[in-house]
């Protein structure tokens, strides 16, 4: 282990404990300590927006795992992992400023508020915070093992001791410093993760000798490498095309994107987020499955796909550079995993404890009932991640299968569909989440897409149908208007 890689992760490490201890001072001293806690108190910039928004979206999946399978797989998981280029464009453009002037006039802070006020429903709203802790569940997971496999390259350690360092590095702050440090953290992280891309896609190039001594020794290696289906033939332009609904068009249902949506401070703020968030969502995910099939040329004999990416940067970079770029994979690691720890707390929190168990609860008891749920839950996804999979980004992918199946449509109906009610909304996500987990167990892949496509379209099919021949026993109160 050099002394130069291990300074630059120390420094940003150090970096983000500060920053933690630094935004506490506005969870202490807020009027309102869900609103700071889990929204930030709305307000968020075009540039912080963006910003945010890709660092939550770019996962271990993008930097660890998605490098791996490209790795094996080869230009075709390149071509399939641009999906994900319009996400941020889809999600603002989408729920846009609508969704942010409701979620306002409801006073939401959590998507599950949101969806609980639009449909009037206890019901909606428990059915939603279980899925959310459900799947999210999976995709901490997923993060924390690519944090692990992350430190273990870096340092040399048993998996379970670099699962630790990470676990702890990542709690701390979070739990003290909420989403505004979540927010703010994920600006500097989207940096880190930007320029580490280039800088490492560009010295990949020219270890290889360049993109055309590249691709020769690709074909030499396997020549369906270059190939658009894969190195084994699997990736079909049916299946390819389905992607589009995963990581494009379906991110609109992902708990942890839209609650961005509720809590930039003005329509200009949103739109400067759309053109920023697309070029460097685009950039990066082009970057970095590029390194994962140029890694192939330069180095055939990784055994572990989810360690390309460190090994290659060892490789092709000096020690203190190679510290800096390894700083990317980690800052998108922790980025996703605050994000998604203060989802999953807002769920048990907000939308559980103080819906259903103590409605009455002082502001003091809630400060340490949401310190106290943050570190319990990151306590259990530790455990959770002590035995991982061969490519982690299988496990976060079946988190936004789920997720996108149970919300998607309740989520976009529910804004833009007057007749859409509690039953469609509930009847919805019941046959969403559970025709996935069936498609999934049983009948992966159904006619050559990928496995949400169907559930997706089956809860939508729910939804119109359930929320039409129940039109008539639905009576809504009328909009709150905002304070």
């Amino acid at each position: 282990m050099s002394l130069g890689i291990l300074l630059p992760l120390l420094f940003f490490l150090f970096i983000i404990f500060f920053v933690g201890m630094w935004t506490n001072k506005y969870v202490s001293q807020s009027d309102s300590f869900l609103h700071e806690y889990f929204l930030g108190s709305r307000n968020m910039g075009g540039f912080i927006l963006a910003m945010t928004m890709m660092a939550t979206y770019g996962s271990a999946s993008s930097f660890i795992g998605g490098p791996g399978v490209a790795y094996s797989t080869g230009l075709g998981w390149v071509l399939l992992s641009m999906a994900q280029l319009p996400a941020g464009y889809f999600v603002l453009m989408i729920l846009g400023k609508k969704f942010a002037i409701v979620a306002r006039q409801y006073h939401s802070v959590t998507l599950i508020d949101f969806l609980k006020s639009r449909y009037q429903s206890e019901l909606v709203g428990l059915l939603a915070a279980l899925n959310i802790i459900i799947f999210l569940f999976s995709s901490m997971a997923a993060q924390w093992v690519g944090g692990a496999r992350l430190i273990e390259s870096l340092l040399d350690i048993p998996y379970w001791l670099a699962l630790l360092i990470f676990a702890l590095s990542v709690m701390i702050y979070v739990v003290v410093g909420g989403f505004r440090a979540v927010a703010l953290t994920d600006t500097i992280l989207g940096a880190v993760m930007f320029f580490g891309t280039l800088i490492l896609l560009m010295a990949t190039i020219i270890a290889g000798g360049g993109v055309t001594n590249i691709m020769e020794k690709l074909v030499v290696i396997d020549p369906d490498l270059i190939s658009p289906f894969g190195a084994n033939g699997e990736l079909s332009p049916l299946y390819v095309s389905s992607y589009w609904i995963l990581v494009g068009v379906g991110v609109v249902g992902l708990p942890q994107i839209v609650v961005r949506a509720m809590s930039y401070k003005n329509a200009k703020a949103m739109h400067q987020a759309i053109i920023i968030s697309t070029v460097f969502v685009g950039i990066i995910m082009l970057g970095m499955h590029l390194i994962g099939v140029f890694a192939r040329a330069i180095n055939p004999n990784i055994a572990v796909g989810d360690t390309v990416m460190p090994t290659i940067a060892m490789e092709v970079l000096p020690p203190l550079l190679a510290g800096v770029v390894l700083a990317a994979p980690m800052a998108a690691i922790i980025s996703t995993v605050n994000a998604l720890l203060i989802m999953v707390s807002s769920a048990v929190v907000k939308d559980i404890y103080l819906s259903y168990i103590n409605r009455d609860a002082q502001e003091r008891t809630i400060r340490k009932i949401s310190y106290t749920v943050t570190a319990v839950l990151g306590v259990i996804v530790f455990f959770m991640a002590l035995s991982p999979p061969d490519f982690l980004i299988w496990l976060n992918l079946f988190s936004f299968g789920g997720l996108e199946a149970a919300f998607i449509w309740p989520v976009i109906l529910g804004l833009y569909w007057k007749k859409g009610n509690r039953y469609g909304a509930i009847w919805s996500m019941i046959v969403g989440v559970s025709s996935y987990i069936l498609f999934h167990t049983y009948y992966p892949n159904a006619f050559g897409m990928h496995t949400v496509v169907m559930p997706v379209v089956l809860s939508l099919i729910t939804f119109v149908v359930a929320s039409i021949f129940t039109d008539k026993k639905i009576v809504y109160k009328p909009l709150k208007q905002v304070d």
